[in-house]
């Protein structure tokens, strides 16, 4: 077939999605946060699970996706399994995303992950933002060997972990909530109270906010302080050495 000169001709490959399960990586606060690839995955799948429909619709609709939406969260993960593989495995696509960055990281997601695996269910992941990284690559903390603990047990536990972070030399990266974190600088304060330490909140949203200095230091501070939000609070190394630290 003859072209006219200048003619350009534009091929489009449609990708097949069919029994795949898309691990999703969403903003932890600013929704522009988002790759590309994200927003035409969750395009082009079938349905989404997610932690909580009312959350993940605010972000859906902020970039005009309409797709059937099913709750995986923590208190249902393990009945809602079955039914998501089951869709899966009958052809369909479907993407996993949690309230705000990447599912399996103390979010819901692994059981469903482990589970699609056995069943022969590929997985395919679409990277982005995470909270604890995030925070990592400015707390001006070394970052060749870092040890991430999520969220530190309630109750029990709680008391032996903080011994053994104490001679952790590895830079530490801790999820704390609002209600608990007063109540952890307090425990800092009194197993390390020489780490140098860095604690993030509310990431990427609007009254983001970064504290840096000692427990004590932190725990003065604290006081004149909102304390209202998500929290990641990164530690230094137990051997990492005075004249590195940064001032307040």
């Amino acid at each position: 077939m003859r072209l006219q000169l200048g003619a350009v001709i534009i091929l489009k490959f449609t990708i097949k999605l069919n029994n795949k399960l898309y691990i999703i990586s969403t903003p932890i606060g600013n929704l522009k946060d988002i790759t590309l690839r994200a927003i035409e995955t969750l395009k082009e799948v079938d349905f989404v699970a997610c932690e909580d429909t009312r959350v993940s619709m605010v972000l859906l609709k902020h970039y005009e996706i309409n797709k059937e939406l099913i709750s995986l969260n923590a208190a249902n993960e393990n009945s809602k399994i079955e039914f998501i593989l089951n869709k899966i495995n009958s052809g369909r696509s479907c993407a996993l995303i949690s309230d705000a960055g990447t599912p399996g990281i103390s979010d819901p997601g692994v059981r469903l992950i482990s589970s699609a695996i056995k069943s022969g269910v590929e997985i395919i992941p679409i990277p982005g933002v995470t909270a604890a990284i995030t925070a990592l690559t400015i707390s001006g903390l070394p970052t060749d060997s870092f040890l991430y603990e999520g969220f530190l047990p309630q109750k029990k536990g709680r008391q032996k972990k903080l011994i053994s972070l104490a001679e952790e030399e590895r830079t530490i990266i801790i999820y704390e909530s609002t209600y608990r974190i007063e109540k952890l600088i307090k425990e800092l304060s009194e197993y390390m109270p020489n780490r140098f330490m860095v604690v993030c909140r509310e990431l990427t949203k609007k009254f983001e906010e970064v504290w840096r200095g000692t427990p004590l230091q932190l725990e003065n501070l604290i006081k004149e302080k909102t304390i209202k939000g998500e929290f990641v609070v990164v530690i230094s190394p137990k051997s990492w050495i005075e004249k590195d630290k940064i001032s307040l």
